[in-house]
């Protein structure tokens, strides 16, 4: 399922990010049924994986004669697992300007996760980062906060503002920081910060060894254009571009640099690669044209060896 008819459509028709949402966890959990976690979405909602060690007494056993599989009853006060969902929304983020942007891609990937995480009964919060920690809502499983968490994601929508400057560092110093519990930390961001030099991590890399040595599991989402961000595709013409963070403008024809830029962004790319390695951070690319099955299920792995 593409997430821009899915998303866009969507908005034409009214529907709210809740809704959305729904549909595209639907799509996504029907997909699972082909997949090696077939067995597990059947009774998403009401299960766990059985844990050796753990009592039998609420295995279900009808649904271990169905999959092979075992699976222990959840109950409505049982909570995993606490997920923090981290988004970057700096003026970056609402690129491209026709078609899904990145920040509503990163935005109906969050929802989604929520209603996977509510399926599960399972704890999530929620921040938003440019330059500052611009919203910060603590971890809870109640249905009141999931809509809470739609309703905030829903205020940043379709309201692009130029200037928001990115200072990844400093926001993730500070979320690491803020939770109070060991906790899952999914960050969407497409990694473009104004308070960096280019091609230098570092600074980032020290925050996100942060939140490791604090406990907390961490899975990114690289959020990009693959078309324009990555490949560097544009017509071969003269072409006027102006940083949507810096306002800074650049006229050229993009055709003369494709491989200077190609040969800088798959630096930039391996280096993020490399770093999120040796600290133990799965990276996950999340490219706005291949849609959101691939986001979910890279979550669903993760969020499974947790348990």
């Amino acid at each position: 399922m593409k997430g821009k008819n899915i998303f866009l459509d969507g908005l034409e028709e009214g529907l709210s990010l809740e809704v959305l949402a729904r549909q595209v966890v639907e799509g996504f959990i029907t997909g699972l049924h082909k997949s090696p976690f077939h067995g597990f979405s059947v009774e998403f909602a009401e299960h766990k994986l059985y844990n050796q060690g753990e009592s039998v007494k609420h295995v279900d056993w009808k649904l271990f004669a169905r999959t092979d599989k075992m699976f222990v009853k959840k109950f409505e006060e049982e909570t995993n697992l606490r997920c923090h969902l981290v988004l970057d929304s700096s003026s970056s983020m609402f690129y491209p300007e026709e078609g899904i942007n990145k920040f509503q891609y990163s935005s109906l990937a969050i929802a989604s996760i929520i209603n996977l995480l509510r399926k599960q009964r399972d704890a999530f919060g929620l921040t938003l980062f440019s330059d500052v920690i611009e919203s910060h809502i603590p971890a809870k499983s109640t249905r009141v906060h999931e809509k809470i968490i739609y309703h905030e994601l829903e205020r940043y929508l379709n309201k692009p503002v130029r200037g928001k400057l990115t200072n990844i560092t400093e926001c993730l110093h500070t979320i690491a920081e803020r939770l109070p519990k060991r906790s899952m930390v999914v960050v969407f961001s497409d990694f473009f910060s104004t308070n960096q030099k280019q091609g230098n991590l570092e600074e980032v890399f020290s925050a996100l060894q942060h939140l490791r040595f604090n406990k907390h599991e961490v899975i990114i989402f690289n959020v990009l254009d693959k078309t324009h961000e990555l490949d560097f595709s544009f017509e071969n013409r003269p072409y006027h571009f102006i940083d949507s963070e810096t306002g800074k403008e650049l006229k050229l024809n993009p055709f003369h640099y494709i491989d200077q830029y190609k040969s800088k962004m798959d630096n930039f790319k391996k280096e993020i690669d490399t770093r999120c390695g040796q600290l133990k951070i799965d990276l996950v690319d999340a490219y706005l044209e291949e849609g959101f099955n691939a986001t979910l299920n890279a979550w669903l792995i993760k969020r499974n060896k947790m348990g």
